[in-house]
């Protein structure tokens, strides 16, 4: 028999895909790729949807700003954007949800596992990213590196720790509430 989505799991996502259109374009410009706050966003929603639900609201986020909504970093959209060269970050985010979403259920919930998950994750998309780049810009290895991954490393482990900090929090919260099952 086929699990359905219910109707919380349906708002829900669509509710954190709302969130990163907001958070999403808000960006600090540093150099060629701005510190977006859209992988924070994706994190806590791995943290309150599971692999599944954080992929589903990360794909209708990356739909939406491929239709051409200004929800990418610096308010831009459309196809031009996910093809240039810091759209393999973008794209490198689904895998980053993934990822996440995979080791937040099997360590079930544990913060130093959960923790260690979303660092793996977003080396992967960091390796997906730069290797677009590269391709894009058709530049060096170290100069995509050093624009493109050193900068953000402090920026995203903060965004890490906030993300398993206020996750937890919300979560169990919204647990106490009945408003979401008990923690895994």
């Amino acid at each position: 028999m086929k699990k359905r989505i219910s109707t919380y799991q349906l708002t829900t996502c669509a509710l954190m895909a709302a969130l990163m259109c907001v958070l999403g374009p808000m960006s600090i410009p540093i150099g060629p790729v701005p510190v977006s706050f859209t992988n924070l966003v994706i994190y806590l929603t791995v943290y309150l949807l599971g692999m599944k639900g954080a992929t589903i609201s990360y794909l209708v986020y990356l739909l939406l700003g491929a239709a051409g909504m200004p929800v990418f970093s610096g308010y831009e959209g459309g196809l031009s954007k996910l093809a240039g060269p810091t759209g393999g970050y973008l794209v490198g985010f689904i895998l980053m949800a993934l990822i996440c979403g995979f080791v937040l259920e099997k360590s079930r919930a544990h913060a130093g596992i959960t923790i260690v998950g979303m660092i793996v994750g977003t080396l992967v998309a960091y390796f997906f990213g730069t290797v677009w780049f590269v391709l894009e810009m058709q530049c060096q290895v170290w100069y995509a590196l050093t624009v493109c991954v050193f900068p953000f490393i402090p920026f995203d482990l903060v965004k890490i720790v906030i993300a398993t900090v206020l996750g937890k929090a919300v979560r169990s919260a919204l647990a106490k509430s009945n408003l979401l099952p008990a923690q895994r």
